[in-house]
């Protein structure tokens, strides 16, 4: 699943869901950089969280 985790993908967080769809900015190993439309920049490890992916850009 990490390897579909690229800059540019559409995703959301699956326990803030408030957040809205956020787009991936940088992908390094499990710690994935993401712009979410009402949060901004979190940096979260995609060890511990599945993020859902809605699309691509």
């Amino acid at each position: 699943m990490i390897e579909s985790l690229v800059p540019g993908t559409l995703v959301r967080h699956p326990q803030a869901e408030d957040w809205g769809i956020g787009q991936i900015q940088s992908a390094i190993g499990s710690t994935i950089t993401v712009n979410f439309e009402h949060r901004g920049k979190v940096v979260i490890n995609a060890d511990r969280v599945a993020l859902e992916v809605v699309g691509a850009t």
